[in-house]
């Protein structure tokens, strides 16, 4: 049994009222690399991926026993150094598991030269030994790299595999020379030859063997997997008991998202991030900079080669978020400011006003709580829970839950609404108690499980 510490903490923010739901803090399995998705099996047991070891492993909910259900080491490919690819998503349905992962392939990317893809995998689950057996591919060839993988997988009410990919980082950092194809629709000539490339910020809709369902929308008068783009990083993604699917996306350095999924709809990246309001957002299109590769990358001020753009100069239909994430701020918001906690260090980063949101679960009936959403958090320490509107479309209230010098990755719920399970990243940088950048982390690499009132 894994190690355990106690702790009985409160729901309600800082300086809110007493709580009238309070949860038992226990530390249920560590030792894992980089855990990325955290499910509940089949068989009553907690099934993560990791991200970095290559691994699904199987988690006793009640004594936080380990056990290896798949090992892809020598198959799947991540990169060290932080990078986001590897093994990712993981869903369950009608006897099978579902897996995402990056592989290497000899053959690089027309644009970015990069050599890795992404994979869906479908594997039977074995009963008796509680492993994955015959994988059989779902599709490959999907883009992959080492940033803004988003890789979240999910099994609809209507039977089909839903799946996010990031725009790859591009624009930015070292990949401000490659071109921002979130916008970009696929061609009937890439569909009808398997060339997956402006997959890009989408949300991807499957029939379970790959395949493309009849009733996806043609965008661009052409029908393939994509049912949404114009997305950035959507590393969050559920859906209700009615089927209403929810999203979570990191923004730049300002308005992370929650968007309801509309088929067919634009969420506007990278010409607008969250509302279009022309506040604190301005679309630098480096790539389009003649000599792009000569010029020093800086994300608050482009040179003259670098076209820029307002967000109201765009007039493409745009799918507004329900609610953005982090600190609202307006155009005279000093990213940089020298009074700031990131001052000393430059991790200029972790002080934007966002939470880089890693997941994004919808609950219904967790005890003491009504409809919300869960959405962990990379960057303050905290789990954060959305209320919805009684008609879902709107967050009427958030409050930060479990605060701790963590990077929390992702969450799954017990079937009796009990217990909430939280996976925690194994490196990286957050916010400390104070707001001081830090990278020594509590609980790296862990599981920890919240109870209701034990």
């Amino acid at each position: 049994m894994a190690a355990v510490s106690t702790l009985t903490l409160g729901v309600a923010a800082p300086g809110a009222a007493a709580p009238r739901t309070t949860f038992t803090r226990t530390v249920l399995a560590t030792g894992l690399a980089d855990p990325y998705e955290i499910v509940w099996g089949p068989d009553s047991q907690l099934w993560v991926t990791e991200k970095s070891g290559l691994k699904v492993t199987r988690v006793d909910p009640a004594t936080g026993t380990k056990t290896t259900a798949l090992d892809l080491a020598g198959t799947a490919y991540h990169q060290a150094g932080g990078s986001q690819d590897g093994l990712l998503g993981l869903a369950f349905g009608s006897g099978y598991a579902y897996l995402s992962y990056s592989y290497l392939t000899k053959t690089p990317a027309a644009v970015t030269g990069e050599t890795l893809r992404l994979k869906i995998v479908r594997y039977t689950v074995d009963a008796a030994t509680h492993t994955l057996i015959s994988p059989a591919d779902v599709l490959t060839g999907l883009p992959s790299g080492t940033d803004h993988q988003s890789g979240r997988l999910r099994v609809g009410p209507d039977r089909k595999l839903y799946y996010t990919i990031g725009d790859q980082g591009a624009n930015q950092f070292a990949n401000a020379c490659d071109p921002n194809w979130a916008q970009r629709l696929p061609t009937l000539a890439e569909v009808r030859a398997g060339d997956w490339s402006s997959y890009v910020g989408k949300t991807l809709r499957l029939n379970p063997d790959g395949s493309i369902p009849a009733d996806n929308p043609r965008l661009g008068g052409v029908r393939s997997h994509v049912i949404t783009y114009g997305h950035r990083n959507p590393q969050g993604m559920d859906f209700t008991g009615d089927g209403r699917l929810y999203e979570a996306e990191q923004g730049p350095k300002t308005d992370d998202e929650i968007n309801i999924v509309h088929r067919g709809s634009n969420y506007g990246w990278p010409y607008v991030a969250g509302k279009r309001d022309d506040s604190a957002y301005v679309y630098s299109n480096w790539s389009a900079a003649p000599g792009c590769k000569t010029l020093a990358y800086d994300e608050l001020v482009a040179p003259a080669a670098v076209p820029t753009q307002q967000e109201s100069a765009w007039t493409g239909t745009l799918d507004a978020p329900i609610s953005t994430l982090g600190t609202t701020v307006g155009n005279d918001y000093d990213f940089r400011d020298p009074a700031s906690k990131c001052a000393p260090s430059e991790d200029w980063f972790i002080c934007n006003p966002t939470i880089a949101p890693s997941s994004l679960t919808y609950y219904r009936g967790v005890r003491g709580w009504g409809s919300a959403l869960l959405v962990t958090s990379l960057k303050d320490g905290a789990v954060h829970r959305l209320v919805l509107s009684v008609d879902g479309r709107s967050v009427v209230k958030q409050e930060r839950l479990w605060v701790s010098r963590n990077r929390y990755r992702d969450t799954a719920l017990s079937p009796d609404g009990t217990t909430v399970y939280v996976a925690t990243d194994s490196t990286g940088m957050v916010r400390g108690p104070d707001g001081t950048p830090t990278d020594v982390l509590t609980d790296p690499g862990a599981i920890l499980a919240f109870r209701v009132g034990a």
